[in-house]
């Protein structure tokens, strides 16, 4: 299509200013990616700065039928890209990667204008999204089956790993490139097509890396992104048996009802779902270690992240000066508009997330819990939470209780090494969980003890492409990145051959 500005004329925030300033216009153009066309669609939906409020694009709404039109397509792209030589795919996928890398500052401006985190962390989250493309370049050329010592005379019996099929992802909003990347990657280099609906308020930074995709070699139908309404969109992708398998990442009660949607068709299903981490700081562990590392955890992505620290326990004899420490760190913190340098907290995509965040706040106070250090914000705007640190929380506060996706610390005291691993394990969350301890027997302990497919041990940085991501319990089924993540698209295929002694 020829491409047209979408943005509003009347839009003067500073979102909107650095995209008409985009050297790459086609990136705003708001069209979806269907059956290799660039559809701009008679209904469009408006794309908000989350800072300001302010309209600063659209987008094309796509209907269920549209979604039809996608998955038949995929269909008849399946057998010819399954049959590309997975040397070929990676050199694709690597493409895509070096575009994405060519247009880091483009994407990252979008991913900010859009999601609101700081620029800063837009950028390093093009670089980790690109990583997960040239990792699955590599992967897809080891998809390797194997050989069966045969229980059976004169027969040779093999195990073959073959693409399933039509594959969807949906995707969230505070990783919403590298999400993409980390499904696609591993769908395409397996050798299956991928349609792609990204969460309705990031679809301009998914559309632009699906335009890179396309200019990287990616064939008509093998990648789709579709924008529009999730129950909508996700209808026709759970009851349509030609769509094999369905990756999400988002809540724990949305998982739920696709996890029940797929069951008609018994799809393959993965599912990255809420977190609740636990973060335990004992105390014969450095406390400036400890403080850097909660700061890591908990602020990231303004704390709109589902590794986020949300209990925070201290062992009771370094418990006020961690809190001390904490709340002197915490107050430093930069709020504002994420493309402004200094920014480190941005605001929440969602205005239901900032209220949650304050009814937490709220919650905790009235039962007790003392708010140590609360950064004002200056008014910036509605969706914008202060970084706050409540002490003195107890289990029965709702921020003890649920996760929080926001920038507000809960710091609790714990006693003795049982008390903390019992209090971290009873949550029907199992993503993630810290440790930080300097007694190399303990780390070990409780490395086998807590209850969650990921922990780090005196680091809050421990994702990437080579690690098998993924939660226990109701905060997920099956893993991302790694060889693990290309298995999610794939089958598994026994041969028997007989009489070969004949």
């Amino acid at each position: 299509m020829t491409f047209q500005s979408v943005l509003p004329a009347h839009s003067a925030g500073i979102a909107a200013n650095y995209l008409r300033n985009l050297q790459r216009r086609d990136f705003v153009a708001g069209a979806a990616l269907i059956d290799g066309c660039w559809v701009a669609g008679g209904q469009r939906d408006p794309v908000v700065d989350p800072a300001t409020g302010e309209e600063i694009a659209d987008v094309a709404h796509c209907s269920s039928a549209d979604m039809e039109l996608a998955i038949a397509a995929a269909e008849r792209a399946f057998p010819g890209w399954r049959e590309l030589l997975p040397a070929k795919r990676g050199e694709i996928l690597r493409s895509w990667a070096r575009l994405m890398l060519h247009h880091s500052e483009e994407l990252a401006v979008l991913i900010t204008s859009e999601q609101g985190k700081p620029l800063a962390e837009a950028r390093h989250e093009i670089a980790y999204g690109a990583g997960f493309l040239e990792w699955f370049a590599a992967e897809g050329e080891r998809a390797y089956g194997e050989t069966i010592p045969s229980h059976k005379a004169a027969n040779l019996l093999q195990v073959r790993m073959q693409p399933i099929g039509v594959t969807a992802a949906i995707t969230p909003w505070n990783f919403p490139v590298a999400m993409i990347t980390r499904k696609a990657g591993a769908a395409l280099a397996a050798g299956c097509p991928m349609i792609v609906k990204p969460a309705p308020e990031t679809p301009l930074s998914a559309l632009a890396v699906a335009r890179l995709a396309e200019e990287a070699g990616v064939p008509r139908g093998v990648l789709q992104v579709l924008v529009g309404n999730p129950v909508e969109l996700s209808a026709p992708l759970l009851r349509d048996p030609r769509t094999r398998a369905l990756s999400f990442t988002g809540s724990t009660h949305v998982g739920r009802l696709l996890l029940e949607g797929a069951a008609a068709t018994v799809k393959k299903v993965s599912l990255e779902l809420g977190g609740h981490a636990p973060f335990l700081v004992f105390d014969d562990v450095n406390l400036g270690k400890a403080v850097k590392g909660a700061m890591a955890a908990k602020f990231a992505t303004s704390g709109q992240d589902c590794l986020a620290a949300n209990r925070i326990y201290v062992q009771r004899g370094v418990y006020d000066a961690f809190v001390e420490a904490f709340a002197a760190a915490i107050v430093r913190l930069k709020v504002g508009h994420g493309l402004d340098p200094a920014t480190e907290i941005g605001p929440m995509t969602r205005l239901s997330v900032a209220n949650k965040c304050r009814l937490q706040i709220d919650d905790a106070r009235t039962k007790g819990a003392r708010i140590v250090s609360a950064k004002p914000d200056g008014g910036l705007g509605p969706n914008f939470v202060a970084p706050t640190l409540l002490s003195d929380v107890s289990e029965d506060m709702l921020i003890a209780q649920e996760e929080t996706f926001g920038p507000v610390a809960a710091v609790l005291a714990f006693d003795s090494e049982d008390e903390a691993v019992a209090r971290a394990n009873a949550s029907e969350m199992g993503l993630a969980g810290y440790v930080y301890t300097d007694s190399l027997r303990r780390a070990l302990r409780l490395s086998e003890q807590l209850e969650y497919g990921m922990l780090g041990i005196n680091t809050a940085s421990f994702t990437g492409p080579p690690i098998p991501f993924g939660g226990w319990k109701q905060s997920g089924l099956g893993r991302e990145g790694s060889r693990h993540g290309l298995a999610e698209y794939m089958e598994q295929k026994y041969v028997c051959f007989g009489d070969l002694a004949a």
